[in-house]
């Protein structure tokens, strides 16, 4: 699957209906999670029936699509049944226990809704929203309609937003380069590979946060109420969005050409929700969105056929790359020496320590009676084609959104987080 989303050209009543479908969408969801929480037992089944039964108390939550209802349900069972997996896997720490939520998208399924042509939708529920221009440079006339699974009302801080969710088959073949990496990210450089080449960190929000001051400043200045306030805060909106855009845009332009030149890529397996625990360096962590660089690393690992492995990151910059020897080491250390004569850059040794774990995970299979794979060695470099096929159905990652031009920059998710 994957997700083509167009800017949306309408007229104001237009865009007040959306807004209109937005709060419905969102007060079903709430009632839904309000009915968990007083009701003990409450099943998936349960939830549908409930937004049934609120259409038949609230007119305006009957002027909504029934299917985009049934979405707002799912919304809120999805966090409910994540909930109980956490509990049940013993997560440390927050379990996720199910939140009120102001959204800002609604959802409909394969009713609600009519492709009129490539560039114009038109909703056909009560509220009005009526025929909807598509702004973007993909064409829905190459898919067939019955591929599109779902749509997608979004408001964003710059305007509003379609998105079409089509099941289609994303994989493309590429010729095998024979080579393997192993990745070490950090906050010097965004990540440093085995061969000691570094990608620089490129701090979107350090380099924004003079602008983000100033806009904040002069909303705080603004009086509550009014107009010029709501514009102040548009503005905030906006930079903040930009922010975030460049940061997606670089982490998927280089996830591909890390994934596209390698056969095997090994990479930590963070938590990064511990990491920022760290509040001296949280800021840091989160404008460096390494987990979003690995969904995306995983994304492009599952479309081109290649081996993406996740290795625990235990000792990785500690031990030696050589012998193996546990050389202790603070963060401001950034020099790894060893007694057997090794000296190499902090990241550096950490990389190949990465890669040498995911090559061994991956060699000790011992699946088709093939010979276990030397874990770091002079053979490392090739692998049949019966291991990469093998190894790339091991790791089977979440799939985020395809990119390309005019596609979502956001992985797929169906129902709320």
């Amino acid at each position: 699957m994957f997700v083509l989303e167009f800017k949306v050209k309408a007229k104001t009543q237009q865009y007040q209906a959306i807004d209109d479908a937005i709060r419905t969408a969102q007060f079903i969801r709430n009632k839904c999670v309000r009915l968990w929480m007083d009701t003990k037992g409450t099943g998936k089944n349960d939830l549908y029936r409930y937004s049934k039964e609120l259409a038949q108390d609230f007119k305006f939550a009957d002027e909504l699509n029934s299917t985009a209802r049934q979405a707002s349900a799912e919304r809120a069972w999805s966090s409910i049944s994540r909930f109980y997996d956490n509990c049940k896997r013993k997560v440390s720490g927050k379990k996720g226990y199910p939140q009120f939520k102001k959204s800002r998208s609604v959802e409909y399924k394969q009713s609600g809704w009519k492709l009129l042509s490539p560039k114009t939708v038109k909703f056909t529920d009560k509220k009005n929203i009526g025929v909807l221009k598509l702004v973007g440079t993909w064409d829905l006339g190459y898919f067939q309609e019955s591929d599109i699974k779902r749509v997608r009302l979004i408001r964003r801080a710059d305007g509003y937003y379609c998105q079409f969710v089509l099941s289609c088959d994303v994989k493309e073949d590429v010729k095998p380069s024979g080579k393997c990496i192993g990745l070490d990210v950090g906050l010097a450089s965004f990540y440093t590979d085995n061969n000691g080449n570094k990608v620089d960190n490129p701090q979107f929000l350090r380099k924004s946060e003079k602008r983000l001051k100033r806009l904040q400043r002069r909303l705080s200045k603004k009086k509550k109420g009014s107009k010029n306030r709501q514009k102040a805060r548009q503005r905030l909106a906006k930079a903040h969005l930009k922010v975030s855009r460049q940061r997606q845009d670089f982490a998927v332009k280089l996830a591909r050409c890390v994934v596209h030149s390698s056969d095997v890529i090994a990479y930590e397996d963070l938590r990064v929700k511990n990491l920022v625990k760290n509040h001296c360096l949280a800021k840091s962590i989160n404008d460096a969105a390494w987990y979003q660089f690995r969904e995306w690393i995983e994304y492009f690992g599952v479309k081109f056929g290649k081996i993406t492995i996740a290795v625990a990151p235990n000792y990785t910059s500690q031990n030696c790359s050589n012998c193996g020897e546990t050389v202790k080491k603070s963060l401001s250390t950034r020099t790894h020496q060893c007694k057997c004569g090794c000296v190499l850059d902090r990241d550096e040794n950490a990389a190949i320590n990465i890669l040498k774990r995911g090559l061994s995970t991956v060699g000790h299979t011992g699946t088709f009676g093939l010979d276990p794979i030397n874990a770091w060695g002079e053979n490392t470099s090739t692998f049949s084609e019966a291991i990469l096929s093998f190894a790339s159905n091991l790791c089977e990652p979440r799939i985020p959104v395809s990119l390309e031009r005019g596609v979502s920059t956001s992985p797929i998710h169906l129902n709320d987080s």
